[in-house]
């Protein structure tokens, strides 16, 4: 069989933030349950009404392409991108052709061709076979658009730049990016084509994928296309240039239509909006463009003032009730052996009590205890005042309860305990119970002592110092 290349470019389009939508004053409310409610002639294309350009919308996206590096345009203009759909009311979607708000930038290492600025379509559904349903809510809504260039060459790099958008879109606040609420979404042009004889690659035809609302289903949708044109090249059969749909249910993609050209929509500028040149606008002056630390460089962070990389690392990037009740914590011990212990018990045992799929991020956005009260379980860990079980049982009273974490280890009974005298009586106990044991670890086999310092935790509730408890019981065998 041919070697094949795999070649996909994304387009992404992401709901801005706004009060209100991209060229009229209708409130701009995902959560609006209410069909058609949050609409106006404007919006919904009636004849003699006019846009107005929303500056903030404008704004986002000028700091999106700050945040990627990109170069900022300083003229602009809006166009009229022509096609007929339910779900344009105008006729028309106003759009950006020739000169987009942001050229060039890269982010992922994924170099990126443009981003601009476009209002959003109705939404229909489809509940019967005989007619369907328009919703003008989300008509008018600013849309970022995102388009990279075709330089990624795994389904898993795909999915891992969508990621990195969603996550940069969140940090700027320019977007909720919800996928799944249609916030965000991902559109894949994706195409293969063998090698040639030295190696290089020969551009295969490209194959636009809609319909991809979770990150998953980018991977899946991206790796049956592979699977797809692939069969029908080593068929000898031509792949067609189309757009084609996302089966969920199927795993699949199904073809929608023959892809259109851009000079299948008729572009050209929009006569009711005017030209902009954005250094005369005061709201979009490089003072107020203004970014806060992005996830690059938190990582980057994070990774040289704290040593907490990988998993670990990403959640507190992802989650940011997280990173802030991380870091107090770590302002408050101080010292690198002490944060790193709380790193552990951050991510792994507090997320781990939540038992939720989304439990990274639904754990530190309702504590019921501080950072302070945390780092005081930390130090009792590291005074060895507690045992790794009886940080376990004192977190987990927190966890449900709140409260100080000394209290809760003494009136649980979770307090280590390090009284020779008592635990030698433990030991003594557990010795006359277990001979055979005794006799095994006497005969040279290591996992008895084991077993017998299991059995001294037991005894104990968890609340020995197992360092001790070996101790003790080595020198009572002899």
């Amino acid at each position: 069989m041919n070697k094949y290349k795999l070649t996909v470019g994304l387009e992404i389009h992401a709901e801005l933030q706004t009060q209100t939508k991209m060229f009229c004053d209708s409130k701009n409310d995902p959560e609006e349950t209410r069909p058609n409610f949050n609409i106006c002639p404007v919006c919904m294309g009636h004849p003699g009404t006019l846009p107005v350009i929303n500056k903030e919308a404008v704004r986002h996206v000028l700091r999106v392409g700050k945040a990627i590096g990109g170069e900022l345009a300083d003229f602009t203009e809006f166009d009229r991108k022509n096609y007929f759909y339910p779900d344009i009311p105008k006729g028309y979607q106003i759009s950006q052709y020739k000169y987009p708000l942001v050229k060039g930038g890269k982010l992922a290492g994924v170099a990126i061709t443009r981003v601009h600025l476009e209002e959003d379509t109705a939404s229909s559904s489809h509940e019967d076979k005989d007619y369907s349903l328009v919703d003008f809510n989300r008509a008018g809504v600013p849309l970022m658009e995102l388009v990279t260039e075709p330089v990624i060459h795994s389904a898993a790099e795909a999915s891992r730049f969508a990621r990195e958008l969603q996550l940069l879109l969140r940090y700027l606040g320019v977007s909720f990016a919800n996928m799944e609420k249609g916030e965000m979404r991902v559109e894949a042009n994706i195409s293969v084509a063998p090698e040639d004889l030295q190696g290089k690659p020969v551009l295969g035809t490209k194959v636009e994928v809609k319909n991809l609302n979770s990150f998953r289903s980018v991977e899946r949708a991206i790796e049956y296309e592979v699977g797809r044109q692939i069969d029908l090249l080593e068929a000898g059969e031509k792949v067609s240039q189309e757009t084609r749909g996302w089966d969920e249910g199927n795993q699949k993609t199904y073809s929608q239509r023959v892809k259109e050209e851009s000079h299948d929509y008729r572009y050209f500028p929009d006569p009711d909006l005017p030209k902009m040149k954005l250094s005369e606008v005061p709201e979009f002056a490089e003072s107020n463009l203004s970014l806060p630390e992005l996830p690059s460089a938190k990582r980057e962070r994070y990774a040289n003032d704290f040593n907490v990389v990988g998993d670990a690392a990403e959640i507190f990037i992802v989650y940011l009730p997280a990173a802030k009740f991380f870091e107090e914590v770590a302002a408050i011990l101080k010292e690198p052996k002490a944060i790193s212990l709380a790193v552990n018990y951050l991510t792994s045992d507090l997320i781990g009590l939540a038992k939720s799929p989304n439990a990274s991020g639904d754990v530190f956005g309702s504590l019921k205890f501080s950072p302070k009260d945390f780092s005081e379980l930390m130090k009792m860990i590291i005074a060895r005042t507690l045992s790794s079980r009886g940080a376990k049982d004192t977190l987990a009273v927190m966890y449900a309860e709140g409260g100080d974490p000394a209290k809760i280890a003494e009136a649980g009974g979770f307090i280590q305990k390090n009284d020779e005298a008592e635990l030698k009586n433990v030991v003594k106990a557990i010795l006359d119970s277990n001979a055979k044991v005794v006799t095994d670890y006497k005969s040279g086999k290591a996992s008895a002592l084991q077993f017998l310092v299991g059995q001294g935790m037991k005894a104990t509730k968890g609340s020995a110092n197992p360092e001790m408890l070996k101790s003790i019981i080595q020198s009572l065998i002899g």
